[in-house]
Order: C-alpha cells, then sequence, then structure tokens
C-alpha cells in the first residue's frame, strides 16, 4: 500500500458542502481508507485470494470506483502470475491522475490501466472479475438493481462480483450500537469527535446504505446464483456474487 498525507479535511467548525471527490479528497484518500475501513488490507487480501480461485489466466478484472488504484496495485501484485488485465474505471479525473502516476511509479503499466467513465453504463462483456469496494453505497438507491444487472450481463459465466460496503441493520438499537463501535474505532485511528460528526453530515445525502439482506436479495433478482458473505466487522461487510457457469 502507498502512504498519502494525513487527512485531515474535517478538522475544520462547518462544512458547507456533501462530500465529493475532489482534488482536497484525493490528496488524503489513501489515509482515509486505511484510518476509516476496518480491516481493510485484510478485505483487500481476501478478494486478491477468491480472484485467484475463480478467475481464469488473463481474464480482466474492473475495479469500479477505483479511486487512486491501490487496490489494483495490490491485485497486480499478488496475482502477477494469472496474466490479469486490471482496468480502473472512476468518474474523478484527479483520481485516475493519481492512480496513473502510481501505476508508473511501480511500472505497472502493462497490467494496469485506467478509464474516465461513468461506472452505471458499464458495458464490457467478458468479463472476469468486478470490484465494487464500498461503491455501491453512493449509487441513488433507485438505480441499484439497473447497474448490477448490467454488471452481470457484462460478466462471462462463472464470473464474479466481489462487494464491501457499509451496511445498516433493521434493529435500531444494534444499528445504534454498531455506529457508536465504528466511531470508536475512528478515534483511535486519530479522529476527533468534531472530525467524525462532520464526515458524517458531509455524507448524510451522499452515501445511504442497505441491509445486507437487501443487498443479497438484490443481487439474486439480477441473477446470481450464489451471494455469500465472506467478512464482516459489524457495520462493513464483504460478498461475492458468482455468475452462473
Amino acid at each position: 500500500m502507498t502512504g498519502s498525507n494525513k487527512d485531515t479535511l474535517f478538522n475544520i467548525d462547518t462544512v458547507e458542502e456533501d462530500f465529493v471527490f475532489n482534488d482536497r479528497v484525493v490528496e488524503v484518500f489513501d489515509d482515509m481508507l486505511d484510518r476509516s475501513i476496518p480491516f481493510y488490507r485484510q478485505v483487500i487480501d481476501a478478494q486478491a485470494q477468491l480472484l485467484n480461485v475463480y478467475l481464469n489466466q488473463g481474464d480482466k478484472v474492473y475495479d469500479l470506483g477505483c479511486a487512486t488504484g491501490t487496490t489494483l496495485l495490490e491485485f497486480s501484485r499478488q496475482l502477477e502470475h494469472k496474466g490479469l488485465q486490471f482496468i480502473g474505471i472512476d468518474n474523478s479525473a484527479p483520481m485516475l491522475d493519481k492512480a496513473r502516476l502510481k501505476s508508473e511509479l511501480y511500472s505497472k503499466q502493462e497490467s494496469l490501466s485506467f478509464s474516465l467513465e461513468d461506472i452505471t453504463t458499464f458495458d464490457h462483456p467478458e468479463t472476469g472479475g468486478i470490484i465494487l469496494n464500498y461503491t455501491l453505497q453512493f449509487i441513488r438507491p433507485l438505480q441499484r438493481e439497473i447497474f448490477l444487472q448490467r454488471l452481470f450481463e457484462s460478466l462471462r459465466p462463472g464470473g464474479i462480483i466481489l462487494i464491501s460496503e457499509k451496511v445498516i441493520n433493521h434493529d435500531r438499537r444494534l444499528n445504534r450500537e454498531y455506529i457508536d463501535i465504528y466511531h470508536r474505532f475512528k478515534k483511535s485511528r486519530g479522529y476527533s469527535e468534531l472530525e467524525i460528526a462532520k464526515k458524517r453530515e458531509a455524507l448524510e445525502n451522499v452515501l445511504i446504505p442497505f441491509s445486507t439482506e437487501e443487498n443479497k436479495t438484490m443481487l439474486k433478482k439480477c441473477g446470481f446464483e450464489s451471494v455469500e458473505s465472506y467478512f464482516q466487522w459489524f457495520n462493513f461487510i464483504s460478498f461475492i456474487a458468482i455468475k452462473p457457469a
């Protein structure tokens, strides 16, 4: 994993805008993920193991909402023996500029490429694997099933989607306790109460999580034969969805 500047975006008295992936966010994004997502590195390691099992030699793997390319860089290191083609897609040009820079720094241009696209219009047939790490939750709820159906149709038979998401619980007390535990986790990683509150405020109208059951039901409606979780930490969960062979 590569480093970045320390995330101090929300160490202020007011937040004047919803959360957007602009130049200021890009500069601290890797630090933000590392300090905000529990077991972030371990989830990427687990995804690499699943890609190794399910993907064919030379398959294409798309990371949708790839940000600065950290996940694909790690895959290209761990899965070099598979000869996979890794393509990152994002709608933030500053994110992709940094991703390309990191790719050049580690001499991964042959296996790694990046494209400025709207992921909701994804249309890349015969894809082997698709990564959606904390991305689906930013797509409008009414569009999510249509979006996942597009992904299903683009996958080759036997292809997989690996999804990591923040989820809600319909048990109100349990949901509240999970959120409190998560906020204590962020405090342990150096975020102040002010930063946690302001980040939550900025994300309130942007990040809309579903429950575990809602995510699984939606994936199965799209045609995925097997939908299972492979990791969970309180209100963070990762799924694998497999297209029938």
